[in-house]
């Protein structure tokens, strides 16, 4: 398993509980240490509308000079971002769209099921809260845009519910303080919230108890191959590491690592940010998960601690902090909260999510025959964690997966 994130993590759990012998190797000095540390924490099957939608091409151009824009591309001398991006407008067709909100609300029942099962099994510990996730909306446009993809999620058993603005305040108590810009919502009351991060390192902590190998600290080089099959995995250490399957979930490092094999991965980096405080006032913050649509924002309560977390910005590879989008967001959370955070407390953070231009992730076996991916979750890595690691694990093990998806 390359890779211990979320993703990884969760695989290396269902692989071992498949029978198999798992060892995880991640260039971190821990599980969990990079896109999983500080993400929106939502298990989020009702997110399944993807960036790329109808709306979004006009949306893009309004927001192209923005420095503060929840989607910002920031156009780089760089193929692949073109590229990518050319795949993406393709996916904003109504047709494709669609497909692919079929793929991610599956993946998303799936995993959201397999999450609860593991939690029942182990007892694992991580912030979790059932309360579900209410989508706001501040702006009649937004709000009325939001209708045609609920009601897809619907027929497709995703229970997302339209709610008016009094309704909104009574799942969320905290929202009375905006009750007159509020226009309305949807609530999907199955969803659920949680730490990613704490999760990670308490199902890496179990996995290790049942027989699963970690080395950390290790990076990965490349492969060494025979024909059409892998022999080993070339590391920073000198040593070379074999087995007889491998699998690749490292996210949007993913893509540079197989392409030497002749895999073309659309998979290209979207810098997402984080805000994390401590409650200042309990009365004030909320404590059900929230969705902000127009603002590409997540808000979460994870004990003691408020975590914002949203946008995107395709630059290339780079994790350096933009201040500038890391203060838009904490005046959205101060303007719909005010007062319940501590904002000279706030933390930011940056993190870069392996994206595909359709938001569904590449599962399954790659052209190489002992090569399996599982990366390209984008946005939703935590909500389809245990779903993708589930499926891949009866992949690895010849089994067909109960899911219905189209796994590459």
């Amino acid at each position: 398993m390359l890779g211990a994130g979320v993703v990884g993590t969760a695989c290396a759990w269902y692989l071992r509980s498949a029978g198999h012998d798992v060892l995880v190797v991640d260039r971190q000095d821990a599980a969990g240490m990079e896109t999983s540390y500080a993400n929106g924490g939502q298990i989020s099957v009702s997110h399944a509308e993807p960036w790329a939608n109808p709306g979004a091409p006009l949306k893009l151009l309004k927001w192209l000079l923005r420095e503060d824009a929840p989607l910002l591309f920031r156009l780089r001398a760089d193929l692949r971002q073109w590229l990518w991006g050319l795949q993406f407008l393709r996916e904003c067709l109504p047709a494709r769209t669609r497909h692919n909100i079929v793929q991610l609300v599956n993946l998303g029942l799936y995993s959201r099921a397999s999450l609860q099962s593991l939690r029942k099994e182990t007892g694992i510990e991580y912030h979790h809260l059932g309360r579900g996730i209410l989508h706001l909306y501040t702006d009649p446009r937004e709000f009325e845009a939001a209708e045609a993809p609920a009601q897809l999620m619907r027929e497709l058993g995703c229970d997302l519910q339209p709610k008016t603005p009094e309704e909104c305040v009574a799942i969320e108590p905290a929202l009375a303080q905006i009750r007159p810009r509020l226009v309305g919502g949807t609530y999907s009351a199955a969803d659920e919230s949680g730490d990613a991060h704490k999760f990670t390192t308490e199902l890496a902590r179990l996995c290790a108890q049942q027989g699963v190998q970690f080395e950390f600290g290790v990076s990965i080089i490349g492969f060494e191959t025979e024909g059409e099959k892998i022999t080993g995995v070339k590391t920073s250490s000198s040593t070379t590491i074999r087995g007889d399957a491998y699998v690749v979930a490292l996210g949007s490092y993913s893509p540079l690592l197989v392409r030497p094999l002749g895999i073309r991965l659309a998979i290209y980096p979207a810098k997402g940010y984080s805000v994390t405080m401590p409650v200042r006032n309990p009365s004030a913050a909320n404590t059900v998960s929230l969705t902000d649509d127009e603002h590409k924002l997540v808000f979460s309560r994870l004990g003691e601690r408020l975590r914002i977390a949203g946008t995107a910005e395709l630059s290339g590879y780079d994790t350096t902090i933009n201040e500038v989008r890391c203060r838009a967001i904490l005046r959205r959370t101060m303007e719909l909260f005010p007062g319940a955070g501590e904002p000279r407390e706030a933390q930011f953070w940056a993190g870069l999510r392996p994206s595909t231009p359709s938001n569904v992730p590449c599962i399954g076996r790659s052209r190489v025959r002992n090569l399996f991916l599982n990366t390209g979750h984008g946005t939703l890595g935590w909500t389809h964690a245990c779903g993708s690691g589930r499926a891949l694990a009866d992949l690895v093990s010849g089994r067909r997966p109960e899911l219905d998806f189209g796994f590459c």
